[in-house]
């Protein structure tokens, strides 16, 4: 396949998987700040004041607007709090605030049908609005599954009429977690499951001529969530629908964590041309939300916009449809996870092995043993030994530079082939060639030989005379202002030439980029450099996380001059953990907290993480309440759930293993179920 074919193939989901072009969605009006079609990418984010809390819920509302919240959500539990939305929104109208306020429904239809008579916007949850979620499994027969829809219809129909009547929107938003046991039995814990979720709460509202929706695919693992997604738009358009698409990861977490797991959710789907608003979920003050789902739309600002053929809907009404055609190539299933297969090179990267990790070190003090630290090898000058962490580096560059002192034993060095030729002990020592370096040398006796290319240099000469053996390793470059798309482009390019060679995946971020605000500067402040480091956290984890969750790529190399060592290892190791391409500590699926939450998240998550935070692998879901927790959480290991007023219940995986016990106990007790089951270590 030649490149003007490949940049000719749409995708299944998408416009096209090889340039940027955004996904023209129908219009929707909420309030005064219609979403979809041409409109920009929105900013949003949720309370987590109690409701009933008018003062406070106001006052937080203004501090998330103020941050860039161009809506506004307000859980509303039950019928006083649906009623109490009306005087949160006088207040706020009264102090000079329209952003559109959505009202959070989960068990209540009663208090969504309060709820939109006065907000702009409802959201209901398939799994929960008409459903139950008992981990049942029931075998339907058709006729049965038949009737549970009727039954559906019944109860959701009466919310779409009083939207319909007060010109309000909706956005049905699955949770992976919280599927209905329903579904579940039909469809499975599957992408497919949740798309037919909302698909059914769709159908209905089409059939009632209400077109004013939004729709989401949540989910606290960024590869099933972005599956979703995916598998969504193809069914939507295959029923002649365009709804906007509302983006986010549930249960992100907090800090470094939680902006890397929602980028890599997100941005995978934004650089697809995928999204109409986003929210990232953080177990932080929710005004710290929008200036992170900021940072992640505004790139898309730079990247041109294509205009899509209309089509008439199913109520004769033109919508912006885009032209999706189902040839994608059989080797890539966008919605499902299969790693590439590659040969393995000198047993240590490629094949069945996880991601490899390189960081640059050319321009480090090499005369220092110390400054392994911050690449995961810890030195001690009274050993003089080195121990490995959790996140200790594979690979690190010194280009030209040579150490002064000697390497831990199982760090591999790289150098230009120049350099690396001159060396008298090559032990542990690679060359990275050119491609013009690599087809003329005559030295290759390295057990690991890697060549820098990029995809274009696919359609050369010089690739087509390239020697392969066991030993070849590529360094993926791009220098395309849409580098996803152009490295994603590689990878088709590899399949299509039956090509099982391992590569590294490499990022760089300068000037000559399109983050130059990644540029430190002489008079940078501490603000300053948190946001030089968060855009990069964001910028990578979109760029290298988009192409793991497809399964491309044997390692990772973020290039980043400016920031600091330790910040490019521990985003290098925090996007293989959230692409689950490689588990380097423990993980936590902790809420964003709201007016449902029965303790304080912050304090509780950092505690939880400040004795936990040593077992890796383990998965610890960490939830404010019974709404989405056991469902959210039932990818994790253990659960601690909010069950009451300074009450927990505790979860081994989907069962509740000890009820309502006091929350000054439920970390002791915690531990004390991990260490029952053999999973605990006494941390070093």
């Amino acid at each position: 396949m030649n490149a003007d074919a490949i940049k000719s193939l749409p995708g299944r989901y998408c416009n096209s998987l090889t340039e940027y072009s955004r996904f023209v969605t129908r219009e929707v009006h909420i309030g005064d700040v219609p979403m979809g079609g041409n409109n920009p990418i929105r900013i949003q984010s949720m309370t987590t004041t109690d409701t009933m809390d008018t003062i406070g819920t106001v006052e937080q509302s203004i501090r998330m607007i103020n941050a860039g919240c161009e809506y506004v959500r307000i859980t509303a539990p039950s019928i006083k709090e649906a009623q109490n939305l009306a005087e949160i929104k006088k207040q706020l109208r009264a102090r000079g605030y329209t952003a559109p306020l959505v009202a959070d429904i989960h068990f209540t239809p009663n208090a969504a049908e309060v709820a939109a008579r006065i907000v702009e916007k409802v959201r209901v949850n398939p799994g929960n609005y008409a459903d139950k979620k008992k981990f049942d499994q029931i075998d339907y027969t058709d006729a049965e599954y038949q009737a549970e829809l009727e039954r559906i219809y019944q109860k959701f129909s009466p919310l779409v009429k009083v939207c319909k009547e007060y010109g309000t929107a909706m956005r049905i938003g699955t949770n992976h977690g919280s599927l209905s046991d329903r579904i579940m039995s039909r469809y499975g814990d599957t992408p497919q499951g949740m798309v037919e979720s909302a698909m059914e709460f769709m159908r209905i509202c089409e059939m009632l001529n209400y077109y004013e929706l939004v729709i989401s695919m949540k989910s606290s693992n960024p590869q099933v969530m972005v599956q979703a997604y995916r598998l969504l738009v193809e069914t939507m358009v295959a029923e002649g629908m365009n709804y906007p698409l509302h983006l986010g990861v549930t249960e992100a977490g907090d800090g470094e964590d939680g902006r890397i797991k929602s980028a890599v959710g997100i941005g995978t789907l934004l650089e697809d041309g995928l999204g109409d608003t986003v929210r990232v979920s953080l177990t932080e003050e929710p005004e710290a939300e929008a200036p992170v789902a900021i940072a992640l739309v505004q790139r898309y600002a730079l990247r041109a916009k294509g205009e899509r053929p209309k089509v008439k809907g199913n109520d004769g009404e033109e919508k912006n449809l885009s032209p999706l055609t189902f040839n994608l190539s059989p080797a890539h299933d966008p919605y499902s996870y299969k790693k590439r297969e590659t040969y393995e090179a000198n047993a240590f990267i490629g094949g069945h092995m996880v991601p490899r990790v390189v960081v640059d070190l050319s321009h480090s003090n090499l005369k220092d043993p110390a400054v392994l630290n911050d690449a995961g090898y810890i030195y001690s000058p009274l050993l003089d030994k080195y121990q490995m962490g959790e996140q200790s580096v594979d690979f690190v560059y010194l280009a030209d530079a040579l150490p002064s002192f000697t390497f831990p034993g199982n760090l591999k060095q790289l150098y230009n082939y120049p350099t690396w030729q001159k060396l008298a002990d090559k032990t542990l020592c690679h060359p990275v060639f050119t491609l013009p370096e690599y087809i003329a040398a005559e030295d290759r006796t390295s057990a690991l030989n890697l060549v820098r290319i990029k995809s274009s240099d696919v359609e050369s000469d010089e690739f087509g005379s390239i020697t392969l053996d066991k030993s070849l390793v590529f360094v993926l470059e791009t220098d395309e202002l849409h580098g996803m798309a152009d490295q994603r482009t590689f990878f088709f390019k590899m399949e299509e030439l039956g090509l099982d060679v391992p590569v590294i995946i490499k990022r760089s971020y300068s000037l000559k980029s399109e983050v130059g605000s990644l540029k430190s500067a002489p008079d940078e402040t501490t603000e300053d450099l948190r946001l030089r480091t968060q855009n990069l956290q964001l910028y990578a984890s979109t760029d290298l996380g988009a192409l793991l969750v497809d399964g491309f790529g044997d390692g990772i190399w973020i290039d980043a001059p400016g920031i600091e060592t330790k910040v490019i290892t521990s985003t290098a190791f925090g996007i293989l953990q959230a692409t689950r391409s490689r588990i380097s500590k423990t993980e936590y699926i902790s809420c964003p907290s709201c007016g449902r939450t029965l303790f304080d998240l912050m304090i509780t998550t950092q505690m939880i993480r400040s004795r936990t935070s040593h077992l890796k692998g383990l998965k610890i879901g960490i939830m404010g309440c019974i709404v989405n927790g056991p469902g959210e959480m039932a990818d994790a290991d253990y659960g601690y759930v909010g069950s009451g007023t300074d009450k927990v219940t505790l979860y081994r995986g989907k069962e509740a293993v000890k009820k309502n016990i006091n929350s000054a106990n439920a970390l002791d007790e915690l531990i004390g179920i991990i260490k029952e089951d053999g999973n605990w270590i006494e941390q070093v």
